[in-house]
C-alpha cells in the first residue's frame, strides 16, 4: 500500500460507478457482521470436535470482537493515508485467508488465533464502508445509499443466528467459515473493478499517536470485556483507569503533534459529529446487549427451544431490514437530526416497554410489539444518525471520522454487554426469573435518553442556526 500519486476521481460518481460500488462494500460490510453472530450456534459442535473448553469458546467469539474493536481509529485513518480502496482489499484478503485458516484449524488455540486475524481483516475493512461510501455520493443520493447499508447490518444481525444453525446441522461447522471464501474472492475482484481510487494523504502519520491509540484502546476494551469474567479484580480496575490516563495523553498529543495526527481534533467543532458520536455509543449498547437476555428470557421463562427463541427476533430484525432504505429515502429530502430523535425516541420507548413486559411475565404477543418498536427505531437511526454524524466531512477527514465513529460503536457494544450481563448475573442468582432479565436492559434506556437528549439539542441549534 505505497503512498503513490493517485488521481482524484470525478465525485460525486455517477450512479452507474456508485451503485455497484456501494454493492460491493455492503457484501463485505454483510459478511463481517455475520461472522460476529455466526459461530454462537456451532458451540456444542466445537466443544465435541475441538474439546475446547468454555473459556476457549468465549475467546472464540471475543477474539474477533476484540481485534476489531482495538485498531479501528488507526485502520480507518490508514484509509486516508493509502487509499480506502486498497485497505478495503487489503482487509477483504485478509478476512479470506483467516476464514481458511478457521475452517482448517486442528485446535481450539488455532480457531482462537485464526479468529482474531479475522477480527483484525474486519477492522481493515469496516471504516472504509462508510468513508467511501460517503465520498462517491451526491447529498440528494447518500440518505438512500446510507439506508441500504443500514438494512445490510439489520439483515446480518438476523441471518447469523439462522444461516450458523442450517450450515452446522447439515454441513458441519467448518462450512461456517468456509462460505466466507469464494464470496470473499468475488468481493476483491469486485473492489479492484469498481472502486475508485483517492488521492492518499501525503504527509505522514504520527507515529506517537497510534501506539498510544491501540494501547488506550486495547486497556479498556479488555478491562470493560473481561471484568465480569475475573469478578472485577483490583487489576481489572488499574488497567481500565490506565487505560483512560493513556487516552488523556493520546488526546494531548493530537493537538501537538507535527505530524499529521490520527485524529485531527478539529472534527469535534462539528455539531454533528460530536452528538452523533453519543448516539452511536447508545446504539452499539442496545444491539449487542440485548439479544443475550432476551434468549434466555424466551427459553427459561416461555420454554421456547433455540430456534423458536430466535425466530422471535424476526420481529425486530426484518422490520428494520424493509425500512432502512424508505427511512434513507426519506434523509434525502427531511433533516436527517429530526429523523434521528424520532428513531432514539422510539428505542428508547421501545426498550422500557421491553423491560415491562419481561418484568410482568407478559405475553409473547407482548414482546413480539416492544420487538417491532426496537425494530422501527433501529430504522430511524442507522441512516439519519450515519448521514448526519459523516455526511458533511471533508474528504481528507472521511477516514478518521468513521474510525472514530466505528471505535466508538464497537466500545459502547463492550460497555453495554458487560453492564447488561452484570447486572443479569446478579438478578439470576438471586433467582429472581423474569424480572431479572427485565431489569437487566434497564441500564439501556438511560443510554437512550442521552441520545434522545443530544439529538434534540443538535437539531434545536440547527433550527436556530437556519
Amino acid at each position: 500500500m505505497g503512498a503513490m500519486s493517485t488521481p482524484s476521481p470525478t465525485l460525486p460518481l455517477p450512479a452507474r460507478q456508485a451503485w455497484p460500488a456501494l454493492a460491493v462494500l455492503c457484501v463485505g460490510f454483510f459478511m463481517m457482521l455475520l461472522d460476529q453472530s455466526i459461530v454462537a450456534v456451532a458451540t456444542p459442535h466445537l466443544q465435541a470436535d475441538l474439546g475446547a473448553s468454555y473459556n476457549a469458546i468465549v475467546w472464540i467469539t471475543a477474539a474477533y470482537l476484540f481485534t476489531y474493536a482495538v485498531p479501528l481509529l488507526v485502520t480507518g485513518r490508514l484509509g486516508d493515508k493509502f487509499g480506502p480502496k486498497k485497505v478495503y482489499i487489503t482487509g477483504m484478503a485478509v478476512f479470506t485467508l483467516a476464514s481458511v485458516a478457521c475452517a482448517f484449524a486442528p485446535s481450539s488455540g488455532w480457531l482462537i488465533a485464526a479468529r482474531a486475524l479475522q477480527g483484525l481483516g474486519a477492522a481493515l475493512l469496516s471504516p472504509q464502508t462508510m468513508s467511501i461510501i460517503n465520498r462517491i455520493f451526491p447529498k440528494d443520493k447518500l440518505g438512500s445509499a446510507l439506508g441500504i447499508w443500514g438494512a445490510t447490518a439489520g439483515i446480518a444481525g438476523m441471518t447469523g443466528p439462522i444461516a450458523g444453525g442450517f450450515i452446522t446441522e447439515y454441513w458441519g461447522w467448518q462450512w461456517i467459515f468456509l462460505i466466507n471464501v469464494p464470496i470473499g474472492i468475488c468481493v476483491v475482484l469486485a473492489a479492484a473493478r469498481w472502486l475508485p481510487e483517492f488521492p492518499p494523504l501525503p504527509r505522514r502519520l504520527d507515529p506517537g499517536s497510534i501506539i498510544l491509540s491501540i494501547i488506550a484502546v486495547f486497556l479498556v476494551v479488555f478491562s470493560i470485556q473481561q471484568g465480569e469474567v475475573f469478578n472485577w479484580a483490583w487489576w481489572i480496575w488499574v488497567l481500565l483507569v490506565a487505560g483512560l490516563a493513556v487516552f488523556a495523553i493520546f488526546i494531548r498529543r493530537q493537538a501537538t503533534t507535527h505530524d499529521e495526527p490520527l485524529v485531527p481534533l478539529r472534527i469535534f467543532s462539528n455539531i454533528h459529529f460530536s452528538t452523533g458520536n453519543v448516539g452511536i455509543f447508545a446504539m452499539g449498547m442496545t444491539v449487542a446487549s440485548i439479544p443475550l437476555p432476551l434468549m434466555l428470557y424466551f427459553q427459561k421463562v416461555h420454554g421456547l427451544n433455540a430456534s423458536a427463541a430466535g425466530a422471535m427476533m424476526i420481529c425486530q430484525a426484518g422490520i428494520s431490514f424493509l425500512l432502512s432504505p424508505l427511512v434513507g429515502k426519506l434523509v434525502d429530502k427531511s433533516s436527517p437530526t429530526l429523523l434521528a430523535v424520532f428513531g432514539f425516541s422510539t428505542m428508547t420507548l421501545s426498550i422500557t416497554g421491553l423491560s415491562l413486559a419481561m418484568v410482568t411475565h407478559a405475553p409473547l404477543w407482548a414482546i413480539g410489539i416492544a420487538l417491532a418498536g426496537l425494530g422501527i427505531g433501529n430504522a430511524f437511526i442507522w441512516a439519519p444518525n450515519s448521514r448526519s454524524t459523516l455526511g458533511d466531512l471533508p474528504g481528507d477527514l472521511a477516514g478518521a471520522g468513521s474510525g472514530v465513529y466505528n471505535t466508538t460503536r464497537q466500545v459502547g457494544a463492550v460497555v453495554g454487554t458487560a453492564a447488561v450481563g452484570a447486572l443479569l448475573q446478579l438478578g439470576v442468582g438471586a433467582d429472581q426469573g423474569a424480572k431479572a432479565y427485565g431489569f437487566s436492559i434497564s441500564v439501556l434506556i438511560v443510554a437512550m435518553l442521552a441520545a434522545v437528549g443530544v439529538t434534540v439539542w443538535t437539531a434545536i441549534q440547527d433550527r436556530r442556526r437556519g
